[in-house]
């Protein structure tokens, strides 16, 4: 994997990566703007939250959704942004870019390599894993570690891009077939129908 860091993205999907058009490939039916992922992307996470609000105060009331280790774990939270994205890019075997898009509310990576659906999946909650799901249940289990619980009470609200990534991938991508990035689309192919993988 070779990571480029971009900068911030200039609302041009233009200027995004593209890879090689794949016979008979088809797009997935998604947003067809950044600005739309965002909306999409925010609605999600603020669903997320409230949901994932929920198990804490049934266990605990409202003592660990008012203490300072949650609200000092959920303002750590901003601080794996970077790292989040690292942990995508680390699912791909080539170029990886990396753009900064805070106008809308996101970070995003995009890597015009062919992978198969299970690794689009990975590649796309790995890091609401690790700074996530991990974190939230460990704080769910253990309520003296109310910073993890916060933590990753924000970071999976975080991750609502992802999530509606792998919704797309599999509700759309065909047993057998590769996916793809280019530009803010992704795309799926049946392999068998390409020549050249």
């Amino acid at each position: 994997m070779k990571l480029h860091y971009q900068g911030t993205y200039d609302l041009d999907p233009d200027s995004l990566p593209v890879a090689p058009a794949r016979k008979n490939a088809v797009p997935f039916k998604e947003p067809d703007s950044t600005e739309k992922i965002a909306w999409i992307a925010n609605g999600i996470a603020l669903v997320l939250l409230v949901v994932l609000a929920v198990p804490i105060v049934l266990l605990y009331k409202t003592r660990l959704i008012f203490s300072i280790g949650f609200w000092g774990g959920a303002g750590l939270s901003i601080l794996t942004c970077f790292p989040h994205e690292i942990l995508h890019a680390l699912c791909f075997k080539d170029d990886v870019y990396l753009y900064t898009n805070w106008r809308q509310g996101m970070l995003f990576v995009i890597g015009p390599e062919t992978m198969s659906k299970g690794r689009f999946i990975f590649m796309s909650l790995l890091p609401n894993f690790v700074f996530g799901l991990l974190p939230y249940g460990l704080g769910l289990l253990f309520p003296s570690c109310s910073v993890l619980l916060g933590l990753g009470w924000c970071a999976i609200a975080m991750g609502a891009g992802d999530y509606l990534n792998v919704f797309h991938a599999l509700t759309q991508i065909p047993k057998g077939a590769k996916t793809y990035m280019s530009g803010i689309h992704s795309w799926w192919y049946m392999p068998q129908e390409n020549e050249d993988r």
